[in-house]
């Protein structure tokens, strides 16, 4: 079974575990607007694997939002970033693009994934 080109995964680092529950949103850059490209849910691995359907990429610009400010408030936490968004550049569409997002109440990081 094929998956997204894009994939995403949270992991609170506070608790060491996956953050179940967060709104993804997924957009692509068309000029000077950002059009509706995924949405999804992480699940109790904290993954989002359905964004894209296969074989839909294309080159250009694209943004991650995360809704992180209900997933704190879910377990009475306390956190300083209501959101989070990534922006990064897919160049080769052949390619399986995964951007997590390392989690905690007052700090996230982010990297290029495999």
């Amino acid at each position: 079974m094929s998956k997204s080109p894009i994939t995403t995964h949270i992991l609170d680092t506070s608790l060491g575990r996956p953050a179940e529950g967060v709104a993804i949103a997924l957009e692509r850059r068309e000029g000077d607007t950002w059009v509706d490209a995924g949405r999804g849910t992480t699940n109790a691995d904290g993954r989002v694997t359905d964004l894209m359907p296969p074989g839909s990429l294309t080159a250009g610009v694209y943004r991650i939002h995360f809704q992180i400010a209900d997933y704190f408030a879910a377990q009475a936490r306390e956190s300083f970033y209501p959101e989070a968004t990534i922006v990064f550049e897919v160049k080769a569409v052949d390619e399986h693009y995964h951007v997590p997002l390392l989690l905690n109440p007052f700090g996230y990081s982010t990297y290029r994934g495999s």
